[in-house]
């Protein structure tokens, strides 16, 4: 059983509360006086208190509503996970995927799809497996949980990370999704009679790089937006519209820098030179390039925590919220039944 804010049970003292309410001191208020009495010296009365049970049953019940909240505020969750496999959508039919689970001992575990951010994803949901569980994780080189990152995981459990070789089967297994043309969204903004140009221009680039990508043109700036082109000389472009890069008509060529990107320009758009818009798709490649990343190699993480993590954005299970329910139904029915006795 993990708790995932664990402060809360700093507040298990408050189960004093009902004790010392069912406990208190009670006064007897009922006096008889006898006729004898007259002819005693008058004295003060005193009164006993004393300490004593009273409706166990509805102490009980307001113990463990007050606990069930308790619990409820410190997230409290049941490990009941495993030993578990995460797989690959790459690799996860393939005959090297069944030999390396099981000459990890891990025929029988759960199986399960790699997310796509492992070892996020893995510090933030590892409180559901049990503390003697295990990881193993079969993905390709090229898949998100193989790429290398800045910290070495720390886990509450060992992780058994094994990478697929790359072969041209498994190349063929990536799902075509992930072999579509990268879409790029452009905006060119052009008198209509310059705007063929452009438009078969980027044809040509979409042929390059075996058709790696796909250009989509447009009218206005969107957040994925990486290039805008501005071919009018005569007006400026609106002071909101941002990019990562420009390409702008101006008296002379060179490079400049703004708020706005950084702005390529030229004395005439679109270039006609089949050299010179090599050299410029070249040159813009390489300055829009995502950088690839350094592959993380084969290796075994043992457990470098004791408890998982805390999750901010965790929530207590249903059962303890249906729980805490019921418990408050009774209550509420104790409580009444003993005001009308």
């Amino acid at each position: 059983m993990t708790s995932m804010q664990p402060l809360w049970w700093f507040a298990l003292p408050l189960l004093l509360l009902p004790v010392w309410w069912h406990m208190r001191k009670r006064e007897r208020t009922r006096t008889d006086l006898l006729a004898t009495a007259r002819f005693l010296p008058a004295a003060t009365p005193q009164q006993q208190r004393m300490l004593r049970w009273s409706d166990v049953p509805l102490l009980l019940a307001r113990l463990a509503l007050l606990l069930a909240l308790i619990a409820w505020l410190a997230v409290l969750a049941m490990p009941w996970k495993g030993d578990t496999v995460f797989v690959a959508a790459s690799v996860e039919r393939s005959a090297w995927a069944e030999q390396q689970i099981q000459s990890a001992g891990m025929g029988g575990a759960e199986r399960q799809p790699l997310p796509d951010d492992a070892w996020h994803w893995l510090a933030r949901h590892e409180h559901e497996w049990r503390p003697e569980a295990r990881f193993l994780i079969l993905a390709p080189a090229t898949s998100a949980a193989a790429a290398m990152p800045a910290l070495p995981p720390r886990l509450a459990h060992p992780v058994d990370l094994r990478i697929a070789p790359a072969t041209p089967a498994a190349a063929a297994a990536v799902p075509a999704a992930e072999r579509a043309p990268r879409a790029r969204h452009i905006v060119v903004v052009a008198p209509a009679a310059r705007m063929p140009q452009w438009q078969a221009l980027f044809a040509a680039f979409g042929t390059a790089a075996d058709g790696a990508n796909r250009y989509i043109l447009g009218d206005a700036p969107r957040p994925e937006t990486e290039l805008i082109v501005w071919d009018k000389a005569d007006a400026a472009p609106p002071p909101d519209w941002k990019a990562q890069l420009w390409w702008r008509t101006g008296a002379a060529a060179g490079e400049t820098h703004s708020p706005q990107g950084t702005i390529w320009s030229a004395a005439q758009w679109p270039l006609q030179d089949i050299e010179a818009a090599r050299a410029l798709y070249e040159r813009w490649q390489a300055a829009t390039a995502r950088p690839a990343p350094y592959p993380l190699p084969a290796q075994q993480f043992s457990a470098a925590r004791q408890k998982p993590l805390p999750a901010p954005l965790a929530r207590s299970p249903e059962w303890l919220a249906l729980a805490l329910l019921a418990l408050f139904a009774i209550e509420r029915i104790l409580t009444h039944a003993r005001r009308r006795s």
